[in-house]
């Protein structure tokens, strides 16, 4: 029985699809129906691909685990000289210059000689050791490649290469005896926030001319992760996240930690609040009430439209001040949303935080900061203390509207990273502004605002 869907082989599905195509062309009058040619096309490619798709899929297979290999091993020189030596062999046969034959039989000689060098196998035993995988802006990112003899007979000296980034270094091997192992370090440069990409560590087999070059790898790609640069809140700032929580709630419940007052026993309520001595003395029931906490819950929102700074290095320093103040909120151990315009980043640790801090790159955009807190006070309406961390091309009416969308009783801030201008605090309503030129004074901009 048909259920309705198509099924078989991929021969099977476009021949279905090809007669419904074909009936569609026909009402059941027998007369041709007024269908669109782009649309009866759209139709014909896409069944056509689907068809298609199977075979194309072990081709590029194929093509892959098989053809690949052995043509990556040719270079631009060595494709040029080969095309070269054709070349010249026809024009040599076709016109009967010995002279162009000659020059291709020795192309294709020099061609032969190559794959000698390139052919065998080294028995390497290769370690890629990074010291740390993650570090901050300017720290030291040092690491060691040890390389080991594994086979029973000498190797000859060689070269490894080791991609860091969009740069390779290379390393040479000295001569090396069964079981001898050479070791050597190198260090990444850190100036700038990045995930480099480190490895793999490849040994190169190539001919003096360069026409082929076999590439073996020996290590799997590891990941450096530079973090932004960070400032510790400690001493007077630290635990500015409860100095700067807002008015506490009015919220009354019937379970919690703050003891508030006594009411009469309701139905239904939890018999384990009953107050027993004021029941005894009142002569009826009465449950004690409490006065709902308010948990800190800091949210961030870190603008990453470069339309609003003036500087890459203003940029850098926006994104070090909410990983800073990101990063104490995680030791305070406090709820944390930290959100950009390309979505939410991971809160869960502060390793988690910074490395989304690593991954974030900013562009221009037609979402500004004002969208960026409308989409803040939806996706986290609980929060008790709102960041707003921008650049110093957003205005004072965006900041005011950018506040305007944060809920009544949520303490709100907004940080606006200035390269080079003195801490200050202001206010615009119930927003406070806190003005940032430099990160080191991030703790002292903390203490205005919780003052």
């Amino acid at each position: 029985m048909s259920d309705g869907t198509s099924s078989g082989t991929p021969l099977t599905r476009f021949v279905e699809r090809f007669q419904h195509l074909f009936q569609n062309l026909f009402r059941g009058n027998g007369r041709p129906s007024r269908l669109h040619p782009a649309a009866v096309w759209s139709e014909a490619s896409s069944t056509a691909l689907q068809a298609l798709a199977p075979g194309w899929r072990a081709v590029r297979g194929y093509w892959l685990k098989y053809a690949w290999p052995v043509i990556s091993v040719v270079s631009i020189l060595g494709w040029s000289v080969l095309a070269a030596a054709i070349l010249l062999w026809i024009t040599g046969q076709a016109f009967g210059w010995q002279e162009a034959t000659a020059a291709a039989i020795a192309a294709f000689t020099m061609f032969v000689i190559a794959v000698a060098f390139i052919l065998g196998r080294s028995a390497y035993g290769v370690v890629l050791d990074l010291a740390r995988t993650r570090v901050a802006v300017g720290d030291s990112a040092v690491g060691s490649i040890a390389v080991s003899n594994t086979s029973a007979r000498p190797l000859l000296p060689a070269a490894l290469e080791l991609p860091v980034g969009g740069t390779t270094a290379v390393f040479h091997l000295p001569r090396m005896k069964p079981g001898q192992v050479h070791e050597d370090l190198f260090t990444i440069p850190t100036a700038r926030r990045a995930v480099i990409v480190v490895g793999p560590v490849r040994s190169v087999r190539a001919d003096p001319l360069h026409l082929l070059r076999r590439q073996v790898l020996w290590t799997e790609p590891e990941d450096l992760f530079v973090h932004p640069r960070t400032v510790a809140l400690a001493g007077s700032a630290a635990g500015f996240i409860r100095d700067l929580e807002g008015m506490p709630t009015t919220d009354l419940s019937s379970a919690d930690v703050s003891f508030h007052a006594l009411r009469d026993y309701v139905p239904g309520d939890d018999r384990r609040h009953i107050h027993w001595k004021t029941t005894a003395r009142t002569n009826k029931l009465m449950v004690r009430q409490f006065e709902e906490t308010r948990r800190a819950h800091l949210a961030i929102s870190l603008s990453i439209n470069t339309d609003e700074y003036s500087s890459e290095t203003e940029f850098e320093m926006a994104i070090s001040v909410a990983a800073s103040i990101g990063r104490q909120a995680i030791r305070e151990q406090r709820e944390l949303d930290v959100l950009t315009q390309k979505g939410p980043l991971r809160c869960e640790t502060g390793r988690n935080m910074l490395d989304d801090m690593t991954r974030i790159v900013g562009t221009p955009m037609r979402r500004t900061a004002v969208d960026l807190a409308r989409t803040l006070a939806d996706t986290v309406p609980n929060a008790s203390v709102v960041f707003f961390v921008v650049g110093s091309n957003v205005t004072a009416t965006q900041l005011r509207s950018a506040a305007a969308s944060v809920p009544p009783g949520v303490r709100s801030l907004a940080v606006r990273v200035e390269a080079g201008a003195a801490p200050t605090r202001s206010n615009i309503a119930d927003l406070t502004v806190l003005t940032l030129g430099d990160l080191a004074d991030l703790a002292i901009v903390l203490r205005k605002a919780a003052a």
